[in-house]
């Protein structure tokens, strides 16, 4: 027998081998608790999606879904770590916006948006919503409007960081609204809006779970919401479209990626879970009352989907003239 042709059957042995264990792995899976990278802080609008999703992924998994918040850095700390974690679908992440955001923003990323990630499936999609200091003598967004215009760059915005999806969001406000307002980041959206509440800063833009509590109690003003349509969730707050804001529309996205190299059926069986737990009333109904719309989607249309807003955000930060690094 010729060496070449026993290099070769060596070879088809160890495939045949590799192919034959991912299987075998794939039909256990899981056999031990997956970990859910959170790339944001706890607390927050994404955090509630992030522990709501897991809890019920853990009823059909049958093995523990752990949310690990991993913040920092706009979510680039949490990010690079699930790029790096083993291919095993022991680790998937929970990403938001901000995932193509960093992508359109950033040059100096550690990992590649697409190429580093497996996507398993959308999650759910929601609008934000923008609020006032009450002291602010506003009461819609044309009244906030007519008062910028009147006082360039005397107002202000806060948001839970520069690059974060409210930050942007906020940016396509201005440039679509034709206003000057001064940008005041946080590391979080914690102390963001504890100052505007105290009136430390004036506006901002955030997700409505964290919004809609403060905005009852009358904290803060609830002016609009950044959707097209209003949400079925907040029937009563007018879109920024409404208030005079042409063509304005901004809707944040949450969905689930595993690093780069899980295998397919591995994909595939998480996909499932994520598909059938969308179709759990319970679920939806605590989404839908963060402001969330729940959404699933094949890996595929959740790739296209990711690459679609790198370009949508890339063409945003060209327009806003931002920069990070």
């Amino acid at each position: 027998m010729s060496l070449a042709l026993v290099h070769a059957r060596a070879a088809l042995a160890a495939a045949v081998t590799v192919a034959a264990s991912a299987a075998g792995a794939a039909d256990s899976f899981p056999a031990r608790p997956v970990r859910m990278i959170a790339p944001f802080s706890a607390g927050g609008g994404a955090d509630t999606v992030a522990r709501t999703t897991a809890q019920k992924l853990t009823e059909l998994l049958t093995q523990q879904v752990i949310v690990d918040n991993r913040p920092g850095a706009s979510n680039i700390i949490g990010t690079d770590l699930t790029a790096k974690a083993a291919p095993d679908g022991y680790t998937i992440m929970i990403a938001n916006s901000v995932h193509t955001i960093n992508a359109g923003l950033s040059r100096k990323l550690p990992y590649d948006s697409i190429r580093d990630f497996s996507p398993i499936s959308l999650v759910a999609t929601t609008p934000f919503m923008m609020i006032a200091n009450p002291a602010l003598p506003v009461k819609s967004v044309r009244d906030l409007v007519a008062l910028a215009r009147s006082k360039p760059g005397q107002l202000n915005y806060a948001s839970p960081g520069a690059g974060t999806a409210a930050h942007l969001a906020a940016e396509l406000f201005k440039l679509e609204a034709g206003v000057d307002i001064l940008h005041v980041p946080y590391k979080g959206i914690s102390q963001a809006l504890t100052d505007t509440i105290a009136g430390t800063t004036q506006v901002m833009i955030l997700s409505p779970s964290t919004a809609l509590a403060q905005a009852k109690a009358g904290r803060v003003r609830a002016l609009a919401v950044t959707s097209a349509k209003r949400s079925d969730a907040m029937p009563d707050i007018p879109t920024m479209q409404e208030g005079g804001v042409k063509g304005y529309e901004f809707t944040s996205w949450y969905g689930l990626v595993a690093p780069r190299g899980v295998s397919r059926p591995i994909i595939v069986q998480l996909n499932a879970a994520v598909v059938k737990a969308l179709q759990q009333k319970d679920l939806r109904d605590r989404l839908e009352s963060a402001g969330a719309e729940p959404q699933s989607s094949t890996p595929e249309q959740f790739g296209e989907l990711l690459k679609r807003e790198i370009g949508k955000f890339s063409n945003l930060v060209q327009r806003a003239k931002l920069t990070i690094d």
